[in-house]
């Protein structure tokens, strides 16, 4: 109640005293046109006309008045008369119903709607900014989230955005231009990026912190789409590869150079849209982090039984491993290091060190119960690729072991947000054909210079896309 009475609107005195003005200023004419036509004939019919005209007149200003008011409507709370309880609940009830109806329609409406990400530039002016919000509320989308990134020139500003489904990226783009917006990028967003920046940024920071391999992926997602490349100071057959950046990188619009704390370059590159500092200073950040901690690998370790009976081990590897790595390389044949590597078998050893580097991808090893390797799978990134690729110790062969390590590394793929995986290999090497067959996921095979390549497609979405690219490079 006492809100209720706080409630009231205030009495308009002002505009009493002016009807009363009104009123006696309409009381002197009458009496003055009753002095002049009372005495005349039809004097008495004219008084009663002026007086049926006067109460029509009220009349109509009482209606319009009422039906016109700007005043705000009468507190419901207080023009409900004491006692009507019954009513009260009544109105209570309608009311809750109304507010579920619109909770559904809310509902439907959120599942007729889009998410973009959008990123335009507009002039360091005031009033940009607010030009854009009037475009986007005139196509009724709502702002989730809003981020800026100074420039030297103009400020470029990131929105996440929910828009009816309806509404084509096209036109959303034509209007943001007509606002003021330049450099306008679009893309569709998903629930992922409903993660407010602050927390984005301290998850991937904690991926990276656990393990060395989340280091590109990390930068891939806080960048948006981009290729990333791992550029090795020292190539694979020991030479110089002359690639070096400065400690605090370079930025060069579309493409920024990191000092890769193990040794050469990381390269990102998005040729759509340049970095801006902000982006940099975060990328930065990132690799900063990577270089204090140093190496590291989960060692987390699964522990399998073959169908013979013997018990084998599942783990990550690294650099660590390397010695062991080289063992079982003396053990494997030639035709199983030919299946694996494509080439020449004699340099097959200087590709470990590369590959059992966490930056380039993640490796699983399998150990017997002795502590000897005897199988590598390899998770290689390969710009915006994947490459998977198996070898297993000829004895060690036949087992399910390759099927087992494939299983995982297109799960890890999968859990990195990758879209496919590709393996590289021979027509005549049956094994890891059927071990790609048996994910009983859609692929794509090409035959490139009498080499086959195989992709697995994770996600529905990309089944329908082109195969990989013509060329690859040696692993």
């Amino acid at each position: 109640m006492t809100s209720a009475k706080s409630a009231r609107r205030p009495h308009h005195w002002r505009r009493d005293l002016i009807e009363l003005a009104a009123l006696f200023t309409a009381v002197a004419v009458a009496d003055a046109i009753a002095n002049l036509i009372g005495h005349q004939p039809d004097g008495p019919y004219l008084l009663m006309a002026s007086a049926a005209a006067l109460v029509a007149t009220a009349a109509f200003h009482t209606w319009w008045a009422r039906r016109h008011s700007h005043a705000p409507p009468p507190d419901e709370t207080d023009a409900a008369p004491a006692g009507t309880g019954a009513a009260g609940g009544i109105a209570t009830t309608a009311s809750g119903a109304e507010g579920a109806g619109e909770g559904e329609a809310g509902d439907a409406g959120e599942a007729g709607t889009t998410l973009w990400r959008m990123r335009t530039t507009v002039l360091d002016a005031p009033g940009s900014l607010a030009a854009l919000c009037t475009a986007l509320a005139g196509l009724r989308v709502d702002i989730l989230t809003l981020q800026t990134h100074p420039l030297a020139e103009g400020t470029v500003d990131e929105f996440l955005l929910r828009a009816p489904a309806t509404l084509p990226a096209q036109e959303l783009s034509r209007r943001i231009a007509a606002a003021g917006g330049t450099s306008t990028w679009i893309e569709r967003a998903d629930a992922h990026d409903l993660v407010d920046t602050p927390t984005r940024v301290l998850s991937l920071a904690t991926r990276t912190a656990l393990d060395a391999a989340e280091l590109p992926l990390a930068l891939r997602q806080l960048l948006g789409r981009c290729t990333i490349h791992s550029l090795p100071a020292v190539s694979v057959t020991g030479r110089s590869t002359g690639q070096s950046a400065p400690v605090e990188g370079v930025l060069e619009e579309t493409v920024m150079r990191l000092r890769d704390p193990s040794g050469g370059v990381i390269s990102v590159e998005r040729p759509y849209l340049p970095f801006t500092p902000t982006e940099f200073a975060r990328a930065r950040a990132l690799v900063e982090l990577d270089a204090r901690l140093g190496p590291r690998v989960p060692r987390s370790e699964d522990v399998l039984t073959l169908p013979e009976g013997n018990a084998i081990t599942v783990r990550r590897a690294d650099r660590a491993d390397l010695a062991a790595a080289r063992a079982m390389h003396d053990r494997c044949s030639q035709n199983t290091l030919g299946l694996r590597y494509h080439g020449p078998v004699a340099d097959a050893d200087r590709y470990l060190d590369h590959l059992l580097s966490p930056r380039f991808g993640r490796t699983l090893a399998v150990q017997t119960a002795s502590g000897r390797l005897v199988a590598l799978g390899h998770l290689l990134w390969d710009g915006d690729e994947t490459e998977v690729a198996l070898l297993v110790e000829d004895d060690w062969q036949r087992r399910g072991i390759g099927s087992e390590l494939l299983r995982r590394l297109v799960a890890l793929a999968e859990e990195a947000g990758c879209d496919s995986v590709y393996a590289v290999t021979q027509s005549r090497n049956t094994g890891m054909v059927a071990a790609m067959r048996a994910l009983a996921l859609p692929l794509d095979c090409q035959i490139e210079e009498g080499t086959l390549v195989i992709t697995a497609r994770l996600t529905s979405e990309e089944a329908a896309q082109p195969a990989v690219p013509t060329e690859r490079a040696r692993r």
